[in-house]
């Protein structure tokens, strides 16, 4: 009885001072981070529906400063920025969404795997993660695009395997945290396949934390893929990832700064967006942070 009231007590009294003020930092730190995102996802899908010149139009006078016919002025070639840079949009959120699916069905399988496997097969994949993990994305990445050719889908595919390394040791760690809990082991010993332990209880209480990994490894794939458009290695001509339009403005920095400041201020903005957006989801998705706030 004693414990009941304890506990009820402890449910009536006020919460801290600070605890209010923390949970409204991460819901502007959240609302902060959807606003960012949420301009680049805008711009994305109106250039589906509008442009202001054709992709490929290079009528206008080269490098051009901002005017009313060029709201951003124009490269090198001749072609209107914002038409670039809203073309840009669109690689960069099919890139982040592109290779994180890769990199979450990939890495959550051979986590899995690795956490219902036997102990040697345990031991060789956990090995071999860490070998992959100490590897930079970028490296990897440019070590598939080079042996597959440049292009967006291999831009793709190479971020989302690299990245997956990352996403399947940190499965492993989860799932068997999982694993050593007693209501699974009275799950298993009821019956309970081990594809229905994965369904009704491994997935659903690792999915906020891998959740919070995803969001930031979107942004990690958005950096890789415009350093490998920078390096040549990304998507080819005439297509205008972020990368591609700061490598063609790095010599006309000082004649024309919009061609190199526009597409850098998009990536810092998407970048940082989703990193706030995944530090809001830290604490809003995973109830063991909650609670330990």
């Amino acid at each position: 009885m004693s414990a009941i009231v304890e506990q009820a007590t402890e449910a009536a009294a006020p919460e801290p001072a600070g605890r209010p003020r923390r949970r409204a930092r991460r819901s502007v730190t959240l609302g902060i981070g959807l606003t960012l995102v949420g301009l680049v996802v805008i711009v994305a899908a109106v250039s589906f529906f509008w442009l202001p010149y054709a992709q490929s139009d290079t009528s206008g006078t080269r490098l051009e400063q901002p005017s009313g016919s060029h709201w951003l002025g124009t490269d090198r070639f001749g072609r209107d920025l914002l038409t670039q840079l809203m073309i840009g949009a669109r690689i960069a959120l099919a890139v982040g969404l592109g290779s994180v699916a890769i990199g979450a069905v990939v890495g959550i399988t051979l986590g899995l795997l690795a956490a219902f496997a036997t102990r040697w097969v345990d031991d060789t994949l956990s090995a071999a993660l860490d070998i992959l993990i100490a590897f930079p994305t970028l490296l990897l990445a440019m070590l598939i695009v080079a042996a597959q050719g440049a292009s967006l889908g291999t831009a793709i595919v190479a971020i989302g395997l690299a990245m997956s390394a990352v996403v399947a040791r940190l499965t492993r760690v989860l799932a068997k945290r999982v694993l050593s809990q007693q209501y699974v082991t009275a799950a298993r010993t009821s019956g309970t396949s081990w594809g229905g332990i994965i369904a009704r209880h491994i997935l659903p209480n690792i999915w906020p934390t891998l959740s919070v990994n995803l969001a930031l490894q979107f942004g990690v794939a958005v950096l890789a893929e415009a350093s490998l458009s920078y390096l040549g290695l990304g998507a080819p001509p005439p297509n205008a990832s972020w990368g591609r339009l700061l490598q063609e403005a790095q010599g006309t920095v000082s004649t024309a700064p919009a061609g190199a400041i526009a597409p850098g201020v998009a990536l810092v903005v998407l970048v940082i967006g989703v990193n706030l957006v995944a530090d809001g989801l830290r604490d809003v998705a995973d109830p063991t942070r909650r609670r330990s706030r």
